[in-house]
């Protein structure tokens, strides 16, 4: 039996988690996450915002990036980014170059042994992901392809909504 709304306006739909999209995505994620995680916390230490930032800077090594172009691209928040960056460069995996332009702004880029992390681990995390996706048909994959990309579009679309109206 739904629960009456407390404002007065009917009764109110109950929440089952079990079949909440967001919850299930973020369980899906959490459970991926985690087992790739294994592998870079027992070679390296590094947590999942640190591997998120290695992997960031070492898809494009020749481009380095500010922290704020990090955060756009983990869709982690600055405080997440600041600390993983801290961590990295106390571990000697990337290094800071201040902006000779904008003296407020410095580039990130990996360091010789954070390259060495990010060729070590990045192909242990698609052999993962190939072993998890080998277990779908390629229609299947191909379909969870598309959704997702969606749902990424129509989320985004939906929080720049938020934002201009809020």
């Amino acid at each position: 039996m739904n629960d009456p709304d407390p404002e007065g306006a009917g009764p109110a739909q109950r929440l089952d988690l079990a079949a909440y999209l967001p919850y299930r995505l973020s369980i899906l994620s959490n459970t991926v996450s985690g087992a790739i995680a294994a592998i870079y916390e027992t070679r390296y230490g590094l947590s999942v915002a640190d591997w998120r930032i290695v992997a960031i800077l070492g898809m494009e090594p020749e481009m380095p990036l500010t922290q704020k172009a990090l955060c756009a691209r983990t869709r982690m928040d600055k405080v997440q980014v600041s600390r993983a960056v801290k961590r990295l460069l106390d571990l000697g995996h990337i290094e800071r170059e201040v902006d000779s332009a904008d003296r407020r702004s410095a580039h990130l880029r990996l360091t010789g042994p954070g390259r060495a992390v990010y060729d070590d681990v990045a192909p242990a995390t698609l052999a993962w992901e190939r072993d998890l996706l080998s277990r779908l048909t390629l229609a299947e994959a191909a379909i969870l392809d598309t959704v997702i990309a969606r749902l990424q579009q129509v989320a985004d679309e939906m929080a720049r909504a938020r934002q201009t109206s809020g």
